[in-house]
């Protein structure tokens, strides 16, 4: 196996002058996975850097191979295309501040990867959902090279980004929240765990019906979050989240679901708050496909997004909120410097 990334310069014939960004979803050229592949050179490449000119090099030998395809009528897409990578990864440092790990120098050309031993949970983050969002299930990058998880890196990897994913809805919802996902922290059992959950919520109670799975998981629910009213009665904010790092992300919405079939199925006294709906991803996702997710999803916390609330769930944790398994939230930035220098050296 190789130790280069790939970068899918196919995907990008026929770019040209003319083609705006955001006019179309699915995008026609997807500025995203330009822009990862600059992220994941400077993760992985041992300098910890890496050049938005890589992608002109990369496009230009391209060119030479299939002038007819790539450079028929089109002046120097190469640096477009470029150019364009080095304004979506702009654009993220925008959205996430400090929890962004990238720096990019004056002319966007040299990439930087924050010092290893530096990484803060946040930035770590980050950089397990760019792990995750560019599997070989998902993304070419990675595809064929050593520098590809292991069966067994991808799933502490996910396991990471759930207890990620719980530390950002407490964020997002300033409350506590718990990591209610299969296999979850404490080793509870569904019923149990809901149980233990709903003594704090009160707002409802937990019975499982008859009918019901008998042997449920997490029955599609794999974070629960609250933030109280001071007056404590019902209304206040019940958050159900999915959590999903697959290829059919999309397909596992929880909308109608969980204020339909799940409050039948596990309480007697249904909850009189209707629960909002999140999902939570690792993805990048093009701005013009967002609304859609949106639509199909309900809230949706991204690669974007998930990174700046793991940080703020931090500041609740040091006011005495439950945020569960935030420690281990620590512990995977720890893995990550780890898996990093491991990767680096292969």
């Amino acid at each position: 196996m190789s130790r280069d990334l790939y970068f899918p310069s196919d995907e990008f014939v026929g770019f040209g002058n003319d083609v705006d960004p955001g006019e179309q979803c699915p995008p026609t050229f997807d500025f995203d996975i330009a822009a990862d592949y600059l992220e994941l050179q400077a993760v992985l490449s041992r300098d910890g850097q890496s050049l938005s000119t890589d992608i002109t090099d990369i496009l230009e030998v391209a060119s030479e191979e299939d002038a007819s395809d790539v450079t028929t009528g089109i002046e120097a897409p190469e640096k477009h295309i470029a150019s364009a990578a080095v304004k979506r990864m702009a654009s993220r440092k925008d959205a996430l501040g400090p929890s962004y790990p990238f720096t990019l120098d004056g002319s966007g050309t040299v990439v930087t990867l924050a010092a290893i031993d530096e990484i803060t949970i946040g930035q770590a983050a980050y950089l397990v959902s760019l792990i995750l969002s560019n599997l070989s299930t998902m993304s070419p990058i990675l595809d064929g090279s050593v520098l590809h998880p292991t069966d067994q890196e991808v799933g502490t990897l996910r396991q990471h980004f759930q207890y990620f994913a719980t530390a950002a809805m407490a964020g997002e919802i300033c409350g506590p929240a718990w990591s209610f996902g299969f296999p979850r922290p404490d080793g509870s059992g569904f019923v149990d765990k809901l149980t233990e959950i709903w003594s704090v919520i009160k707002d409802g109670t937990v019975k499982a019906a008859p009918s019901s799975p008998s042997s449920a998981k997490d029955d599609g629910v794999d974070i629960f979050a609250w933030r109280q009213q001071n007056d404590k009665l019902p209304g206040s904010l019940i958050v159900a989240a999915q959590v999903a790092t697959g290829k059919k992300w999309k397909k596992k919405s929880l909308l109608g679901y969980a204020n339909g079939a799940f409050k039948v199925r596990w309480f007697d006294d249904a909850p009189a708050s209707t629960m909002l709906v999140y999902h939570v991803i690792p993805f990048a996702r093009p701005d013009q496909c967002f609304r859609d997710d949106v639509v199909v999803l309900g809230n949706v916390l991204h690669r974007l997004r998930v990174p700046r609330r793991v940080m703020e769930a931090s500041t609740l944790v040091e006011n005495g909120v439950m945020v569960e398994a935030f420690d281990k939230s620590k512990v995977a930035a720890d893995w990550l410097r780890t898996y990093v220098r491991e990767k680096r050296a292969a």
